[in-house]
């Protein structure tokens, strides 16, 4: 078992989504992950690997300076250590030790670019819950990307409004510390291709919507 970290940042680019990063040295392996994680051991989670990012990146909590797509609020969502218990090639699992995510997760690729996020069957688990919904703020400073986005001087109404049921209103206000602000150095370029990876699957996210159980089923291996 290897001791590391994690951190799951919310993103309003062109489309709201989470990006789960893990601790490998000294950067952050990253997915995008467009409906966020699930302690629900029958949801899978479409993850799309992405480049890896600094440490420094995973620290963010702000607006991206003139971001082109969305707001470009970020908040971070949830992070925290992780012991990593199986890394080898299509297969990373860890035990997550976060605010709102906590015990076994597991990612496993299922195809050229598409990994599913799965939560392991333990005490941890909960059946039916949707914590992305639940606990939608930020675990530092108790804010929503909304509320980040509306502080900004170059507030973009339309563009909240459209993003308005994505976020807004799911669940009571988070109770933290902390605070967030501008991005301190030129964007990663990560986010942007982040952004275009959530784009590409798209069509499957939207069909996933209508569904409980996030991405369509697929044969996976034992997760732990």
């Amino acid at each position: 078992m290897t001791a590391s970290r994690f951190v799951v940042q919310l993103h309003d680019a062109t489309t709201l989504h989470f990006d789960l990063r893990v601790q490998a040295g000294t950067v952050l392996r990253s997915w995008a992950v467009p409906k966020g994680p699930s302690l629900d051991p029958a949801v899978r989670r479409l993850a799309v690997p992405v480049e890896d990012h600094t440490l420094e990146a995973g620290e963010f909590e702000g607006v991206y300076p003139e971001a082109r797509r969305g707001t470009g609020a970020v908040i971070i969502w949830d992070e925290g250590l992780a012991d990593i218990t199986r890394d080898e090639p299509g297969h990373l699992s860890f035990v997550a030790h976060g605010s709102k995510l906590t015990g076994g997760f597991a990612l496993i690729r299922t195809g050229p670019r598409r990994w599913v996020l799965v939560k392991v069957r333990d005490e941890h688990a909960r059946e039916g819950s949707d914590i992305a919904a639940e606990r939608p703020a930020s675990v530092r400073s108790g804010r929503t990307w909304e509320d980040l986005a509306s502080e900004q001087p170059q507030e973009r109404p339309a563009q909240l409004a459209r993003r308005g049921d994505a976020g807004r209103g799911r669940g009571s206000a988070e109770v933290a510390a902390g605070g967030g602000g501008r991005y301190p150095h030129p964007p990663q370029p990560g986010g942007e291709q982040a952004d275009r990876a959530v784009q590409a699957f798209h069509p499957a996210v939207d069909k996933q919507r209508a569904g409980v159980h996030g991405d369509p089923a697929v044969a996976l291996p034992h997760p732990g």
